[in-house]
Formats: C-alpha cells, sequence, structure tokens
C-alpha cells in the first residue's frame, strides 16, 4: 500500500465536465437531475410490481429485477457526482475518484454478464420449453446472477489496482464528467500500453463473450421461431426478447466501442457523449423499454394502479 501511495503526487482530479458555460451547466444540472430521478423511481417501480406479482416470479424477471437494482447502482455512482461538479467544486479527491472508478466499472461489467445471462434464459425458454423449468431452476438462477456480479467486481479489481499502480504527477485535469479507466489513464505519467491491454483483455472476456452469446442464443431463437407454424406462437416468442435486444444494443454497442479500442484514438467529445449513453440513457430506459414492450409488465402495472384508486 505504501508504495502506491509513492506513485501520487496528484491528490485531486479536475473533472472538465460536459460544459464550461455556467448557463448550459445549469441546463445540463436540470435535465440530468430529472434522468437520475426518473432512473431511480422507474427501476424501483419495476422491482416493486415484480416483488408484489406472483405469476412474475419467474427466471426472467428474477434476473430483471437484478438488471433494475444493477441500473439504480450503476447511475447513482456516476450521476450524483456530475451533478455535485455542476453546482460546486469541480475536484474530486483521488481516494474517491479511485472508489468511483472502480464501482463504475465493477457495475456496468455486471451489466454485460448480466444482458449475456438473460439472453441464455430466452434461448432455454423459446427452443427448450418442456425443459426450461428443471434447466432454469431457482438455484441455477441465483447461481448465474451470483457469477455474473462476483466475475465482474473482480475482474474490475484487478483492473484498477493495475490503473492505481502506475505514477500520476500530473496533470490532473480530467476530461470527463467521472472517473473512469481510460480517461485517468491518460494521465498516467509513464507508459500505458500495459494496462490498455489488459483492459482490452478483460473486455473481451467480460463485454465480449457475453455478447457472443447474446448473438449465439437469439440466433437459435430465430431458427425456432421461423420452424413455428403458430404466427401467434412466433410473434409470443419475439416480443418476449424485443425488450432485451433493444437494451442489449443500447449498452453493448457503446460499451463495446468505448472499451474495446485504442484508448488514444477515442475521441474526447465523442467518448463523453457515449458515456452519457451507457451511464445515463440506458439505466434511464431500462424501465420504461420493459413496461412498454412487455405485456406482463403493463398489465401489472394497470392493475397495481386500479388498486391504489379503489
Amino acid at each position: 500500500m505504501n508504495m502506491i501511495k509513492t506513485n501520487f503526487t496528484v491528490t485531486e482530479f479536475v473533472l472538465l465536465g460536459l460544459s464550461s458555460q455556467p448557463k448550459m451547466q445549469l441546463i445540463l444540472f436540470i435535465m440530468f437531475l430529472f434522468f437520475y430521478l426518473l432512473t431511480v423511481v422507474g427501476n424501483i417501480i419495476i422491482i416493486t410490481i415484480i416483488q408484489i406479482e406472483t405469476h412474475l416470479q419467474t427466471p426472467m424477471y428474477f434476473f430483471l429485477t437484478n438488471l433494475s437494482f444493477l441500473d439504480i447502482c450503476y447511475t447513482s455512482t456516476n450521476v450524483p457526482q456530475m451533478l455535485s461538479n455542476m453546482v460546486g467544486k469541480k475536484t474530486i479527491p483521488f481516494s474517491s475518484c479511485a472508489t468511483q472508478m472502480y464501482f463504475s466499472l465493477s457495475f456496468g461489467m455486471t451489466e454485460c454478464v448480466l444482458l449475456g445471462t438473460m439472453a441464455y434464459d430466452r434461448y432455454v425458454a423459446i427452443c427448450h420449453p418442456l425443459h426450461y423449468t428443471v434447466i432454469m431452476a431457482q438455484s441455477t438462477c441465483v447461481q448465474l446472477a451470483a457469477i455474473s456480479w462476483s466475475s465482474s467486481f473482480l475482474s474490475s479489481m484487478v483492473i484498477n489496482v493495475l490503473t492505481l499502480s502506475l505514477p500520476y504527477c500530473g496533470p490532473n485535469i480530467l476530461d470527463h464528467f467521472f472517473c473512469e479507466v481510460p480517461s485517468v489513464l491518460k494521465l498516467a505519467c509513464t507508459d500505458t500500453s500495459f494496462p490498455e491491454m489488459v483492459v482490452l483483455i478483460f473486455s473481451i472476456l467480460i463485454v465480449f463473450i457475453p455478447f457472443l452469446l447474446i448473438v449465439v442464443s437469439y440466433a437459435r431463437i430465430l431458427l425456432s421461431v421461423l420452424r413455428m407454424r403458430s404466427a401467434s406462437g412466433s410473434h409470443k416468442a419475439l416480443s418476449t426478447c424485443a425488450s432485451h435486444l433493444t437494451v442489449v444494443a443500447l449498452f453493448y454497442g457503446t460499451g463495446i466501442f468505448m472499451y474495446m479500442r485504442p484508448q488514444s484514438k477515442s475521441p474526447r467529445a465523442g467518448g463523453k457523449i457515449i458515456a452519457v449513453v451507457y451511464t445515463v440513457m440506458t439505466p434511464m430506459l431500462n424501465p420504461l423499454i420493459y413496461s412498454l414492450r412487455n405485456q406482463d409488465v403493463k398489465g401489472a402495472l394497470r392493475r397495481a394502479l386500479a388498486k391504489q384508486r379503489t
């Protein structure tokens, strides 16, 4: 621990944020505060609905509960700090930056693995419906969720320990709105090719492999749907996958672009916009996507609202 401390002459970072114009900062503060509240409230509603509706106690909605809780944690790691910087000091202590960097990466990786697990769940439900309850038993679902969380937190620990072992002697201006590994690595006072290679390796393991699982699962699902003789059966099968595919496209599209490329070639402005999508927009849109495109969730919401009126 003492060896790591001697590498730090930088005690805090200055976060440039999304804009330096006071009027624009006020607009962004109001907008992102609204997004944050909508994210927290929307995901809490999804979790509550799933818990109180007995017919939603299935593997699909168990994983959706995990995803909603994860989105609350993920956005809470980054957005409050961003809002604070917009109206107050733009600095963040090195220790706080390291903590934010660890949890932000952990939650982001967990979402990648969890989305892959959810794709496998849909594959089993559609392609092996008779064996679904056996394959996706409650104990199996708990184990898959535990693997998603634990593997991501351990991977993030390796990346962050390696990142924090580098010397940071200045400058301390972080061209971002939160502490993220690629942005922090750019401020290290040494060659970062090895840490960048490690980030790429873990990106392949935690991001790309689950993505391949999603692609293979949906390829098998599509083949199974094409063999169905019933049009209503095909429509029902595809409708259960539509919400998940929308979330995958939003989260993976931006995550792969951000982490699976040389960091020196990442455009600054473009990188921040992409980061807004997967740290702010996707957690906010997830409950909307699942409630608007899922008949079971919409029905549960209507029943819950009807009970409140009576």
